[in-house]
């Protein structure tokens, strides 16, 4: 078959990587791709908001399957160009993208549903949203409707914190037109994991589950960012929370959708909060997370064959999909990410570093200039590392970070560090 993959960043090379293992693949190609995934495939410059443009190289190239990273072309509806073309294509359409392109219509769904989740209110007007807040108080949640990269949801655990975020959002219009309405809703407490199933309507294949680490800095202070690193699987979660994840969330959210009219195909992902009252959703993603993708592929059998499980899910339900162990991917970060950062700078020590054994390092934010690979992105590589145990990933992960430099690279020193303690205990 021939495949290809849109996107540009680690997840997408995370995804191509396991592809290109498939006997059933004989080309592969990536649009726009990276410097990393040229190894393995064929880099064609079409952004992956260029849907018509996309779709016409799928026809010309008689591509065979077409697989989406990131969300915004599914946001903007490239699953129903390919399907009006008559295109293979992983991907919800954009009815069903809508989950993630608006936070407010996901919560309205959550609600009317009976999905456990925060309470929330949607606004459009920041002198409305700013007179809740006085009157809820805090801490609370405020999240831009739109998609933001993964960066619109700000934890305020004070009000002047709540308030400089709708200003932020609204006035200011940090993220565009994705803060033209926000989201405020109540702090949820407890350990926040992620959940991947694979859907086709109302039936689903659950994943591992992961935990991603979002704030920049360790201990979980600093700017929210699109991931700081991650691990699978998580040893602090029972068989009855799983139980209840994919009951309670994964199945109610498709049938909740199958009522609406919109058949859910592709990747469900829900970031959860495990609280007192059980998990609850704090929101949902249309496609694989980035960096637990990363990790979760490292962690996928040998011989599992990841285009399969992509086209037809229910074929592999009963196969064993997880190596037993454990596996990390790590964030190598520009300085100053996630706000303003250099770029252009040079990269070394990834030769070295990918000779590592159990360890992958997958590009997230390269480019080469002048045949030299440098810096190209906020979050520029993600080393991901298997170990038989989650220490040995761990040690695997930092060991490779070590080898790798650019200037102001910095990275988190914390991963995991939850699913250690829930091990020592």
């Amino acid at each position: 078959m021939r495949v290809l993959v849109i996107g540009s960043g680690a997840r997408e090379h995370a995804l191509l990587w396991k592809l290109a293992q498939s006997r059933r693949v004989t080309r592969l190609w990536a649009a726009p791709g990276n410097p990393g995934m040229a190894a393995l495939a064929e880099c064609v410059p079409i952004g992956a908001h260029e849907l018509e443009r996309l779709a016409d190289f799928a026809e010309r190239e008689a591509i065979d399957f077409t697989v989406v990273g990131p969300e915004a072309p599914l946001i903007a509806g490239l699953v129903d160009v390919f399907e009006a073309r008559g295109l293979p294509i992983f991907g919800p359409r954009q009815a069903g993208a809508l989950l993630e392109g608006s936070k407010a219509f996901a919560k309205e769904l959550m609600e009317a549903a009976g999905i456990p989740t925060a309470q929330h209110r949607s606004f459009r007007d920041p002198a409305a949203a700013l007179a809740y807040l006085e009157e809820h108080g805090a801490p609370v949640v405020v999240k831009a409707d739109g998609n933001a990269a993964g960066k619109g949801a700000i934890v305020a655990l004070d009000l002047e914190t709540a308030r400089r975020a709708v200003r932020q959002m609204m006035v200011e219009r940090v993220f565009g037109s994705a803060g033209e309405v926000v989201v405020i809703e109540d702090y949820l407490q407890g350990d926040e994991i992620g959940s991947t199933a694979l859907c086709n309507g109302t039936s689903f294949v659950p994943l591992v589950l992961t935990q991603d680490h979002k704030r920049a800095l360790d201990n979980d202070e600093g700017l929210n960012t699109g991931g700081m690193g991650a691990y699978a699987p998580l040893p602090f979660v029972s068989a009855e929370t799983e139980r209840a994840v994919q009951e309670r969330i994964i199945a109610a959210t498709l049938r909740a959708l199958q009522e609406r009219g919109i058949a859910f195909s592709g990747v469900l992902y829900s970031n959860i909060m495990l609280t007192e009252r059980g998990p609850m959703v704090l929101e949902h993603n249309v496609r694989f997370g980035d960096p637990e993708t990363q990790a979760m592929m490292l962690l996928l059998e040998s011989d599992v064959d990841l285009l399969t499980l992509l086209q037809e899910p229910q074929r592999l339900a009963s196969v064993p999909l997880w190596r037993p162990g454990y596996a990390v991917s790590l964030t190598l970060a520009s300085g100053g990410y996630p706000g303003s950062y250099r770029t252009g700078l040079p990269i070394q020590g990834l030769a070295e570093a990918s000779r590592l054994e159990q360890v992958q390092v997958f590009h997230a934010g390269t480019a080469l200039r002048d045949g030299e690979l440098v810096t190209a992105g906020g979050r520029v590589l993600s080393v991901a590392a298997y170990g038989a145990t989650l220490a040995e990933a761990l040690e695997r992960a930092y060991e490779a970070a070590r080898l790798i430099h650019f200037e102001g690279m910095h990275y988190r020193r914390d991963i995991a560090r939850r699913g250690l303690r829930a091990l020592q205990s």
